[in-house]
Order: structure tokens, then sequence, then C-alpha cells
């Protein structure tokens, strides 16, 4: 028997359809989605469904991030910008009690 294919959206599934596409994606279906091209050339984007009679594509709803970049991205790991050149503060001062010149033979070797 040969399986029937149908397209339907999301919010169009019948209470059965709609129970068995709940267990089949319990964590969601954001890793299961994928862009669907018309011949027309329009798209959507749909995840799988099937049944013993039939392959569902479900047509759902996807946003798409369109910032250019998140600033989170441009920062640094101190959290400031990474053209920020400024560390610290003018109040900031090497302890005047610490030598340049000891000698570092108390440091153990590892």
């Amino acid at each position: 028997m040969i399986k029937k294919k149908v397209a339907i959206s999301l919010n169009n599934l019948t209470p059965e359809l709609l129970a068995l596409f709940k267990q089949k994606y319990p964590h969601g279906y954001q890793n299961y989605v994928f862009k669907v091209e018309k011949p027309s050339g329009d798209f959507f984007y749909a995840v799988t469904l099937d049944t013993e009679d039939a392959s569902y594509l479900v047509k759902v709803l996807v946003k798409i991030d369109t910032k250019i970049k998140d600033e989170d991205d441009e920062k640094d790991f101190f959290g400031g910008l990474v053209d920020d050149t400024t560390i610290g503060t003018d109040e900031d001062e090497f302890p005047e009690d610490i030598s340049d010149e000891e000698p570092a033979d108390d440091i153990p070797d590892e």
C-alpha cells in the first residue's frame, strides 16, 4: 500500500495527529525543521510526521534571527569591548613591596 503524502499546517492538525505530533517531538521540533521549496520559488518550513496510511509535512512557523551581529560577540573575557585597550583604572598600582628583581628560586618546578 502506498502512503498518501500530505502537507498540512500545525494549526490544522486533528486532535489525533496533534497527539502523535507531541509524542514524536516531546522536547520540541527545532532540531528537525527543514526548508521546503515550492516550484513557484516560495518556501515553507516543515517537519515530518508519519502514520500508517500517510506521510505528513507539517508546516511550522520559524522565527529567523535577523540581527547583524550580537554585541556579546564583540566583548572580551572581562566584559569590555574588544577594541577597548584600557584595563583597570588610574588608581590601580603595582604593590611597592614587591620587586621585579627578586630571584624566582622559591618557585617549585612542576
